[in-house]
């Protein structure tokens, strides 16, 4: 990584720690009276950070689960400055630009046939909400007015109010009312169980009854992969269960691609490992690699034209005033090249393989309770969460940068990373297990 000391000039440590804990409040943090505890970050190249102090971390984090092409990559660098040149952004509410009609190009040629029909908001918590919006007022547009939402009570879908709405995770309790009803469907089995045809058939009879039981609902709403929600791997085929489900009962499959999209689990969606289509797909992360935010919602044209019966405006009553940002579109396209022309997903797949197989010894630890992985997503299962923060800490000692979710611990890099970098990851992570 060539980095210079210059880099770091001119930065004070503790008056950057200081200003830290005075003024900002940090997401999904306990209330510290100390200051950050993690690394406080200056730079990146490639799948690597260093700090205020000039250490170098590998990040196995990629950083918010969303630097895909990893720190400081030309083309997306030049992407960007070249389109703020232009024209950094307009309303689509009473125009367009031209990169977004690029990148919904590029997206449905991405996705399945049918695919054609692209939103463009922020975040992934936004794409959630637009998503939910648009389910039901797909049904009523219809003049069949659907409510409900059948989802996994593990699943992740956001922070905005919808969002944590659908999940059951007790740190995404709601403040108030519910806005519409939703089943949620427990894991019948512990991790390590549910991916084996046992798991599968136990899941397809929760998701049955959930689906059956009760008014029809407007939507399934899934991630092909339980991301907050453990690091889960599910069971082979469920999604084309799901599928069948939704085209039995009418109501529309919705998947959480924000995580496992664009080439994150070795496919380009998740969803492709089981060759289905979805009615709804929402994505981000991945998307602009982390460098702006940018998220987008696509769907089939007998959706979208639904709305045309909409008695208000005949379309669609939501959106973002930085929705398809122009900046935002002209990373995307920039990704979606590197991805191709660096066969980012075939990598992953590949080293994918290779962290998987490195970290399965693991399994033999007393205080281990799974390894589990899909593409560049390696999950190890503590038996207890205090296991699972001492082997982040003591990798982060060693220089590599771990996720922590509960009892599991998530190593997530970038998918520019290479054999040398995940031999690296697997050494420090069985180095920190030792000495537990």
């Amino acid at each position: 990584m060539s980095h210079t000391n210059g880099e770091n000039a001119g930065v004070d440590e503790e008056r950057t720690r200081e200003r830290d804990r005075r003024h900002v409040w940090h997401p999904w943090s306990p209330v510290r009276k100390s200051g950050a505890d993690g690394p406080v970050l200056v730079s990146g190249e490639g799948y690597r950070v260093r700090d205020t102090t000039g250490r170098g971390y590998l990040d196995a984090m990629a950083s918010a689960m969303n630097s895909s092409c990893g720190y400081a990559h030309p083309a997306l660098l030049a992407a960007a400055g070249k389109q703020l040149a232009l024209l950094p952004h307009f309303d689509l509410s009473v125009g367009s630009h031209l990169p977004v009609g690029r990148v919904a190009e590029r997206l449905a040629g991405l996705l399945p046939k049918g695919l054609e029909r692209t939103l463009f908001v922020n975040s992934g918590s936004e794409a959630t909400e637009a998503a939910v919006r648009i389910a039901h007022d797909h049904w009523t547009n219809r003049g069949e007015p659907r409510e409900r939402i059948v989802t996994f009570a593990a699943g992740y879908h956001g922070t905005t109010y919808v969002a944590q709405h659908l999940s059951g995770l007790p740190t995404n309790a709601l403040y108030g009312g519910e806005p519409f009803p939703v089943t949620r469907v427990g894991s019948p089995l512990p991790p390590r169980e549910l991916r084996t045809p046992a798991g599968l058939a136990a899941l397809t009879g929760a998701f049955e009854s959930a689906v059956l039981d009760g008014p029809p609902p407007a939507a399934v709403f899934v991630e092909p992969l339980l991301n907050v929600g453990g690091g889960v791997v599910l069971p082979a085929g469920l999604l084309r269960v799901l599928r069948d489900l939704c085209d039995r009962t009418g109501a529309l499959l919705i998947l959480d691609e924000v995580f496992c999209g664009f080439g994150r689990t070795g496919r380009m969606f998740g969803f492709d490992h089981d060759g289905v289509t979805p009615d709804l797909v929402t994505m981000s992360k991945g998307i602009s690699g982390g460098y702006l935010p940018f998220a987008a919602l696509t769907t089939t044209e007998e959706v979208y034209a639904s709305f045309a019966a909409d008695p208000l405006i005949g379309g669609l009553r939501y959106g973002h005033t930085t929705g398809g940002h122009a900046v935002a579109c002209a990373v995307a396209l920039a990704v979606f090249d590197v991805l191709e022309e660096q066969k980012l997903t075939e990598s992953a797949a590949a080293l994918g393989g290779h962290l998987l197989d490195g970290l399965l010894p693991m399994l033999d630890h007393p205080q281990i309770s799974d390894v589990r992985g899909l593409g560049l997503v390696a999950t190890v299962e503590c038996h207890r969460p205090e296991t699972a923060a001492a082997l982040v800490a003591g990798a982060a000692a060693r220089g590599v940068l771990l996720r922590r979710q509960g009892p599991c611990v998530m190593a997530i890099p970038p998918l520019i990373i290479d054999r040398d970098g995940i031999a690296e990851l697997v050494h420090v992570m069985g180095q920190a297990l030792a000495d537990l």
